[in-house]
């Protein structure tokens, strides 16, 4: 049961991710379809991350948003955790490329 769960939460997690793998910008502003509503993320167009400094900032209210340790907090359930889990790491690799990246 466990398992089918995560394999589903996989699927739709590579789903919203392909092709925007390591793409900080495209993953902030495409948040909003994999996260559920109640997480409290407020969608972010592409043209609001043109500027380095507005990535950073948003990119920190993500982490906020979704570190495990914030979900936990808010009562998220299973596929919450899993998916702010998978997420928080797929975030995290694109903001090491883009730090690596961009100069501010």
């Amino acid at each position: 049961m466990v398992q089918r769960i995560s394999e589903t939460l996989d699927f739709e997690i590579k789903r919203w991710a392909a092709g925007k793998e390591g793409n900080l910008r495209a993953l902030l502003s495409t948040l909003q379809y994999v996260l559920w509503p109640e997480c409290g993320w407020q969608p972010v167009s592409l043209t609001d991350l043109i500027v380095g400094a507005s990535v950073k900032k948003v990119y920190r209210k993500a982490t906020l948003c979704i570190h495990p340790d914030k979900v936990q907090q808010k009562g998220a359930n299973l596929q919450q955790k899993y998916i702010a889990e998978k997420v928080f790491d797929l975030l995290k690799e694109a903001w090491n490329k883009f730090n690596s990246e961009e100069l501010f």
